[in-house]
């Protein structure tokens, strides 16, 4: 194995800021002329990017999840499956579909998966890692969750094996924004193994808000107890990197999301609060335009204060079909007279009928009715589509008057019958009617065409004026390395420049 060096980048916890470090390290490395590259053992997320597979993969795409995908752009590499190689998909009822080397392997249960599909995810993760510590001067890891999981320390890949098998140095991250950071960290230290907690190379806090001088009597105790030096404090403030997965929505209830303009100049994009929603980060692009909200609505909620809806992206098409029609949700979406767009799953659920629904959903079904807002039919195969695409824009309906190129990905396993007579303003993957858009390109509101074309049949719909564009915005990758490079100690750490 080459002599890369890796930093694994890990948590007291979920969500406390490992994905924002870790994509301003590669970011700033990259900036500093090092070859860096970012790596995530396994990754459990529904938030996927269809990538060029490695050398080991027996297709040419393959599916990572998100944060690799933004990490890899931070870092200024193309991204590929060597970048997170073991990734699992929740599906519902405890399973999970598990994809090695950006290709679909099955759906197993948690307790089959550590049992019997374990060690040929470590294998498949070692590997990665060998192919890109060959390649590039640092490797930036990201562990996954806590660290700390004293009941998963031997199958913690993301983690304790990224560790071990990559040969790190490992960087703790802390959110204080939750309270007891202190005891956090602690704890985390203290519950390590101990070849891993040699390791250790220091720790960050994240999230704060207030005066860092307040912190320093915390931290000097800490750094005593621990002997881990405390290398930054990283104040609160979003970078606007895509979200790793649905943990930034809440669990239950209406969350919005976008312009904070006066209701006379903002319109309300609605999305279903799907219960196995994938892919979310969609709707992203359309949250940073101004003057448009993006409102994740529970399923049983009424539109009446929508001026558009888009259908999301769902690991369980027909289960989450089921449930929103239980919820009322179809009925409300046929009164509905403004733009909709469904993306993937949510193009699917558009449709009049869902056939060999079985493949898809944990009960075995035959059949299922869509919402019948486009005449298409969508049947279930085994077999899942995964790849980057580009297709010609010719816009109608939400899309009308837009043209030229968009770029995106598709992933997924049903294949959609759409009639002749009916038009495919996303290329042969589409259909559309006067309001109604379908499409399985997942990333349409990146292109800007797409999306300018969008949110101009919103406004237009509501009579409304929209309001000027803001110019003055950072890139994401440059504010996250900004992050990086104003509140952490990097010196301490020895990184190559």
């Amino acid at each position: 194995m080459a002599d890369a060096r890796t930093l694994l980048v890990a948590g007291t916890a979920s969500h406390v800021g490992k994905s924002t470090v870790a994509a301003g390290l590669c970011r700033h490395l990259a900036d500093s002329g090092v070859s860096v590259a970012p790596f995530k053992a396994q990754n459990m997320s529904n938030n996927a990017r269809a990538v060029p597979a490695s050398e080991a993969a027996a297709a040419a795409w393959g599916e990572i999840g998100v944060s690799q995908y933004v990490q890899a752009r931070a870092a200024r590499v193309p991204a590929s499956t060597d970048h997170n190689p073991v990734l699992l998909k929740p599906r519902g009822d405890a399973e999970s579909q598990l994809v090695l080397d950006g290709q679909a392997a099955g759906h197993y249960a948690a307790g089959d998966y550590y049992d019997e599909h374990w060690a040929d995810a470590r294998e498949t993760a070692e590997a990665a890692h060998g192919r890109l510590a060959a390649d590039h001067d640092v490797i930036v890891a990201e562990g996954a969750g806590s660290i700390a999981e004293v009941n998963f320390h031997d199958r913690d890949l993301a983690n304790v094996e990224t560790a071990r098998l990559a040969d790190a140095d490992v960087l703790v991250v802390v959110d204080i924004e939750r309270g007891g950071a202190f005891a956090s960290l602690y704890g985390t230290l203290e519950l390590l193994p101990d070849d891993v907690r040699e390791r250790v190379a220091g720790a960050i806090i994240t999230k704060f808000r207030g005066d860092p001088a307040l912190l320093e009597p915390g931290i000097e105790e800490i750094e005593e107890r621990t002997g881990v030096p405390i290398l930054g404090v990283v104040p609160y403030d979003d970078p606007g990197l895509p979200a790793e997965d649905s943990l930034s929505l809440p669990d239950e209830g209406r969350a919005v999301f976008g312009s904070d303009a006066p209701n006379e100049r903002s319109v309300t994009v609605a999305v279903p609060r799907l219960p196995r929603i994938s892919n979310f980060t969609d709707l992203e692009p359309l949250a940073r335009v101004p003057g448009v909200r993006v409102a994740y609505v529970p399923p049983e909620s009424e539109l009446d204060d929508a001026d558009a809806v888009v259908l999301p992206g769902t690991k369980n098409t027909v289960d989450d079909l089921r449930e929103l029609r239980a919820a009322g949700f179809g009925a409300e979406l046929r009164a509905f007279d403004g733009p909709v767009v469904g993306l993937c799953g949510g193009y699917q659920l558009l449709g009049e009928r869902v056939a060999n629904a079985g493949v898809e959903s944990t009960d075995d079904l035959d059949a299922i009715e869509g919402f019948g807002l486009l005449p298409v039919e969508t049947v279930f195969r085994e077999d899942k589509r995964v790849e980057a695409v580009t297709r010609e824009l010719d816009g109608v309906g939400p899309l009308a008057g837009a043209s030229g190129e968009v770029s995106g990905y598709e992933i997924h396993m049903g294949r959609t019958d759409v009639p002749e007579s009916l038009p495919n303003p996303v290329g042969p993957t589409s259909a559309a009617t006067d309001r109604v858009l379908g499409t399985y390109l997942h990333g349409l509101f990146e292109n800007e065409n797409a999306r300018e074309a969008f949110v101009d049949a919103v406004y237009e719909h509501a009579g409304r004026e929209r309001p000027d564009a803001d110019e003055d915005r950072r890139s994401p990758y440059d504010a996250a390395a900004d992050l990086v490079r104003e509140h952490v100690d990097l010196a301490t750490l020895d990184l190559p420049a």
